[in-house]
């Protein structure tokens, strides 16, 4: 098995779209006062900021410059930006980028490590049973099996593992990287944004745990677009990058 060391402020100081593959196989850890959670990450998409990047990324929350909900997008990269979705779910995206150029890295999909019994009672605890498989797949799923809550863990430091809120997160990165990942549209974002224009949905191919595609609204059917087939690249995949557009959650 391919060991793993603590992420660098360097390691996710790039653009999001070089740095997304590079965090496929790696490890994020959570402590809260009810258990500790690693998740294995297998799923993964890019987004820009504004003026991030050379193509502007009409999918994503920090499109139209810092706002109070994205502020932690333009800061320091290694940072969790923990947002609400759909108004119930709390996804995690990994702040990426130098500090004050926006950029993110949703975390889509995972398989829990260590912990499942802490992430199914974290489920149950909303009313859903899920098998293993279903812990984290996807990103409302991977936030609950996580712990980690929009209102008060957004901007917790996965880099030097301060505490916040009563929780600490620490990432991990594969001591080398994935030789080759799949990648496609992001899942569930609108238009253009949604469509094979922006490939910048990256996941490890054949894994169970990687969520199913689904189209955003005027994004239309991608022939690319599962999470079973794709486009194959190698380490460190093109340019670009930034937080999260609101995904269709599983």
């Amino acid at each position: 098995m391919s060991a793993h060391r603590p992420v660098t402020r360097a390691d996710v100081a790039g653009l999001p779209v070089q740095v997304a593959p590079r965090l496929l196989g790696a490890h994020l850890t959570t402590v809260l006062p009810d258990g500790t959670v690693t998740v294995r990450i297998t799923e993964v998409e890019a987004y820009h900021g504004l003026g991030t990047g050379d193509v502007a990324d009409p999918g994503s929350h920090a499109r139209m410059g810092p706002t109070a909900r994205n502020a932690v997008m333009w800061g320091e990269p290694g940072h969790l930006y923990v947002y609400l979705s759909h108004g119930i779910h709390s996804c995690v995206n990994v702040v990426c980028g130098p500090e004050g150029v926006a950029g993110g890295i949703l975390l889509r999909g995972g398989e829990v490590v260590e912990g499942r019994d802490v992430a199914a009672r974290r489920r149950a605890e909303r009313g859903v049973v899920r098998t293993p498989r279903d812990l984290a797949r996807g990103p409302g799923r991977l936030g609950d099996a996580v712990g980690l809550r929009h209102g008060i863990h957004n901007g917790i430091d996965a880099v030097s593992g301060n505490p916040l809120a009563g929780a600490v997160a620490s990432l991990e990165l594969l001591d080398e990287p994935l030789a080759s990942v799949a990648s496609g549209p992001r899942v569930g974002v609108a238009g253009v944004a949604g469509t094979d224009a922006y490939p910048w949905r990256f996941w490890i191919a054949g894994d169970p745990t990687v969520s199913a595609f689904r189209p955003g609204r005027g994004a239309g059917a991608s022939p690319v677009a599962s999470g079973a087939s794709g486009r194959r690249q190698g380490r460190g995949a093109g340019s670009g990058a930034a937080g999260g557009a609101t995904p269709v959650l599983d």
